[in-house]
């Protein structure tokens, strides 16, 4: 299929909306505890909320990181579905997706590695870091100038410049910062990025 004329950027999140943190949690445990752990609350927003595993001493948390949730474990998530569809169909419109995402730097290269591996067509990841004060996505965002930003987190869509469409995800409600009413609402709530894509390629918001 020939490709639209180049349309613009266009940036996504990694975990929960690319990739499913919540299976990749579940393998990573595995990995590193030989136990595939079982689902506490179905609609918990955090993996911590959603498996029920238990709270980690600093030496299990080490031991996870380091058999479980390593780079091996970072390159290996499966996509959240309807993800490499949305991508696809985003990439035939004419549009360069780029991915934004919470990650470290020492990940950045196992999630280019996952994301190929998956078919996403995402031609680069910025890894910007976990959170601290603010929004650690902001920076980068205000740099690359993308027409839209598609998060999962609603913090991570604050303070984006307001000429950035900003399109959240809705994912488990139980214990989501998503209706947080301090937070400034999105431009667009949808139910998963295939949504987004529909959507956004059958009338892109000016």
């Amino acid at each position: 299929m020939s490709r639209a004329a180049r349309q613009g950027l266009l940036a996504l999140d990694g975990d929960g909306v690319l990739v499913d943190y919540h299976e990749g949690y579940a393998r990573a445990w595995e990995r590193a505890f030989g136990t595939r752990p079982r689902v506490r609350d179905p609609l918990g927003y955090h993996p911590l909320a959603y498996w029920d595993v238990p709270h980690l001493s600093e030496e299990g948390l080490r031991h996870f990181h380091d058999h479980g949730l390593n780079e091996e474990g970072w390159a290996s998530f499966p996509a959240m579905p309807g993800a490499a569809q949305a991508c696809e169909l985003l990439r035939d419109a004419g549009y360069d997706l780029v991915c934004v995402t919470a990650l470290q730097a020492q990940y950045k290269a196992a999630r280019e590695t996952n994301l190929r591996e998956l078919g996403m067509g995402i031609s680069a990841v910025h890894a910007v870091g976990a959170p601290g004060l603010g929004n650690p996505k902001t920076a980068i965002l205000r740099q690359l100038q993308p027409q839209a930003f598609v998060d999962d987190c609603l913090p991570f869509l604050q303070r984006v410049p307001r000429s950035i469409w900003r399109a959240l995800i809705e994912g488990r409600p139980h214990g989501s910062p998503n209706r947080d009413p301090r937070c400034v609402p999105p431009n667009a709530r949808y139910a998963s990025l295939l949504e987004f894509a529909e959507a956004w390629v059958a009338r892109p918001p000016r």
